[in-house]
């Protein structure tokens, strides 16, 4: 079921319904988080391992001063391993839970979807693939799955420690 265009707009102007997002790959694959989440955008670096933690918790990272836990995002979503490249980035997102880093593939763009070209993932995917999206927007000739950061970052044990670690830092 699509969004219905909505011709209400926020305060900053844009339509109240549009997603503002940064589009990401994995494999051949795209994904997209919201924009606000978005703290930056680093080069993969270094990443110590944390021993018993999740194999989606690639370990953690000293980001100017701040540790950081990192996910791969690939592995998190169950999706066959692949080479770092120098495309590889860290994308660092704040939540609730407390600040991330995501490694994905490549960093491709930002965009502004209409409402109206986003559609929910019920009846499309089932499963547990629906607590890592909240919706598949057609974007010219190519879908990107919008990630529900809810749904990725879980308080798993592994993310638990590296949380304890991140905020005993």
């Amino acid at each position: 079921m699509a969004s219905r265009p909505d011709s209400t707009t926020d305060a900053t102007g844009r339509a109240a319904n549009e997603e503002h997002v940064v589009v990401f790959r994995l494999s051949t694959e795209f994904y997209a988080v919201e924009i606000h989440t978005v703290q930056e955008i680093v080069r993969m670096q270094s990443i110590t391992a944390i021993p018993g933690s999740e194999p989606w918790l690639e370990g953690i990272t000293n980001l100017r001063g701040r540790v950081v836990p990192v996910i791969d995002l690939r592995r998190r979503c169950s999706l066959p391993a692949g080479d770092h490249t120098s495309e590889t980035r860290i994308v660092v997102v704040t939540t609730l839970s407390g600040v991330f880093g995501l490694i994905v593939d490549a960093v491709s763009e930002v965009v502004r979807i209409p409402g109206a070209q986003v559609e929910s993932t019920n009846g499309i995917v089932g499963g547990s693939t629906t607590a890592f999206l909240r919706g598949i927007a057609k974007v010219e000739d190519r879908l990107i799955s919008l990630m529900d950061l809810a749904g990725v970052l879980p308080g798993a044990a592994g993310a638990e420690h590296a949380i304890e670690l991140q905020e005993a830092a």
